[in-house]
């Protein structure tokens, strides 16, 4: 009798997880695969982040942190958010977590019950939904094509919300499409929700730094927001430490308290070397943090470029993070070798079999139409990935 759990059996696996999967099984038997898949930078952590973690080890940080991380990073986090962002937090209001995808779980856990409806635009992070349902609540999907550039508009935010409404998930840069929120595009958000003060919104700014049109906006700078906003961060693209697994949440005190009692409960508080390397991330030289984001911007200008000029791809440029979504449903129907497409989760199996490129299909991104490349990868590989999906795509018929 293996009986899981309705709760396990209501979650869909992760795809970009298992799309990352697939390729280093054909990597494995030899095939040489461009994994455009995976959503990390292909930097190294800088070298004064790593200096901070040895001496950290040589100083004896190995013991039980304070579940909501070491006052010190807390104390750089309210830092970086006064000098960067302009917000007033205290130390009080900062918990960190093993990384943000946890610090967006325990503020969907702490605040969604049974049946209570989460707001969430699509084109989404696979994660977001799958949340939700682990904490029993209702994701609400709001659909925003690539012709509104993948942002939802005040009037769909309007139509969407009901008595029923706790939160909305709001992801800017954006995870998969690189879409950025402008100031005046929060205000309209912002002016919507204030008719709403039951409403919280989880804003997941974990791509501030990767951002090519300037200054990075977060809804929580508006006052009718600030109490109401739970902020979502880490080091995780900034400085090139996803495996670090440091993320934070700096919101309510009555929220910040609640996660922290549930995190006690289920992890208590992250690893204490990561949390020292951290501190060093936030209160060290950003220099590093300018050269990556240059560097994804030069690959980006590459991508959109070559991505243009493949028939059938219609492309927009996005303005941050390190993705590019092209609309790919014209090849919908199309086929090859008795090898029919359907749907963009087949053109992304179809391109990792045949052009040996990984990439993911829309549809766990709640865009079916549209397939997730990822340019945190060299410029050659970007030019020969194109060129490959390109040969690829051109024998469909």
């Amino acid at each position: 009798m293996n009986q899981l759990s309705d709760r396990l059996n209501s979650l869909s696996p992760s795809a970009t997880l298992a799309m990352s999967q697939k390729s280093a099984e054909l990597k494995a038997q030899g095939v040489d695969v461009i994994n455009l898949s995976v959503g990390e930078p292909d930097f190294n952590t800088p070298d004064h982040i790593k200096e901070a973690a040895k001496k950290a080890i040589d100083d004896n940080f190995s013991r039980y942190s304070p579940v909501p991380g070491y006052p010190a990073l807390r104390n750089a986090i309210v830092e970086k958010l006064k000098k960067e962002n302009g917000l007033e937090y205290t130390a009080a209001q900062i918990s960190c977590a093993n990384g943000a995808k946890q610090s967006v779980c325990n503020t969907i856990l702490v605040l969604v019950n049974p049946g209570d409806e989460v707001i969430v635009p699509a084109p989404y992070w696979v994660s977001y939904p799958e949340m939700v349902k682990l904490a029993e609540g209702t994701p609400v999907i709001v659909t925003a094509g690539i012709e509104q550039d993948f942002k939802i508009t005040p009037a769909q935010l309007e139509a969407a919300i009901t008595p029923k409404t706790k939160a909305l998930i709001l992801c800017s840069p954006s995870n998969p499409t690189g879409s950025v929120y402008s100031k005046d595009e929060l205000a309209g958000l912002a002016a919507v929700l204030a008719k709403h003060p039951q409403v919280i919104v989880i804003a997941d700014e974990i791509y501030e730094h990767i951002n090519y049109i300037g200054k990075h906006e977060s809804i929580a700078q508006f006052p009718e927001m600030k109490e109401r906003t739970v902020i979502v961060n880490g080091v995780s693209k900034a400085y090139a430490m996803t495996g670090w697994r440091i993320g934070f949440i700096a919101g309510p005190e009555w929220i910040v308290k609640a996660c922290n009692k549930l995190q006690g409960q289920y992890t208590s508080g992250p690893c204490s070397v990561s949390q020292k390397a951290a501190e060093a991330a936030y209160t060290g030289t950003q220099e590093p943090v300018e050269e990556m984001r240059k560097a994804f911007e030069r690959r980006r200008d590459l991508i959109v470029k070559l991505a243009k000029e493949v028939p059938g791809f219609e492309v927009n440029v996005p303005e941050g993070a390190f993705y590019l979504f092209p609309k790919c449903s014209s090849f919908f129907g199309k086929s090859v070798d008795g090898r029919k497409i359907e749907t963009s989760d087949d053109l992304a199996m179809y391109l990792l079999e045949v052009a040996h490129v990984a990439c993911v299909g829309g549809t766990s991104f709640g865009s079916p139409e549209c397939i997730r490349m990822s340019y945190a990868t060299s410029d050659e590989n970007i030019v020969e990935a194109i060129r490959r999906i390109k040969e690829a795509l051109a024998k469909l018929s």
